[in-house]
């Protein structure tokens, strides 16, 4: 994609790449859309790089990206619609989803508490990204109905490597052979 120069058309939330410290947009200011892989757009404001979610794409003349979900008449969280949300955050490098790069390795739901822990990992345990991509899980998680809480372990035991990808993904990749 070109870059893009844009102007914001409300506030909107971001998450400073590489640290992931919340920062807030104003209404009305130029932002240069730079990247745009997986739903989520990495802009530059004021000398910084900044991630913004897909959800709030509309903020920068984008259609926003929409996580509906049905709340369970049961009143509790459904494990099938966090892995739904699991799998639309993207790598902020290629456009490949954490599920299938094989980055989730457990989800745990606790009903009474309305909590859901996740333990992932990073493609490599220095990834700059991390805190960016914990942002993410913890917020389109978090969109889940009856979510209250959602706790990111990050764990790098066992390493990932490749052959934790999804067969799509490798070949989306082009690592399979």
């Amino acid at each position: 994609m070109k870059q893009k120069m844009v102007v914001t058309e409300r506030e909107v939330k971001s998450r400073k790449v590489p640290s992931g410290e919340t920062v807030i947009i104003p209404d009305g200011e130029f932002v240069n859309i730079t990247q745009d892989l997986g739903g989520n757009y990495t802009v530059t404001w004021h000398g910084n790089m900044l991630r913004i979610d897909g959800t709030d794409a509309d903020a920068i003349g984008r259609k926003p990206q929409s996580l509906d979900f049905t709340a369970p008449a049961d009143g509790n969280i459904d494990q099938q619609q966090v892995w739904d949300a699991l799998e639309t955050i993207y790598d902020p490098e290629i456009p490949i989803n954490l599920v299938s790069l094989g980055l989730i390795y457990n989800v745990d739901i606790n009903q009474h508490a309305k909590q859901v822990t996740i333990d992932m990992t990073l493609t490599a345990p220095g990834c700059g990204m991390g805190p960016v991509l914990v942002g993410d899980v913890e917020y389109r998680v978090g969109l889940v109905p009856f979510v209250e809480d959602v706790k990111v372990e990050l764990v790098f035991d066992p390493p990932w490597s490749r052959d934790k990808m999804s067969e799509e993904a490798q070949l989306e990749a082009g690592l399979f052979f």
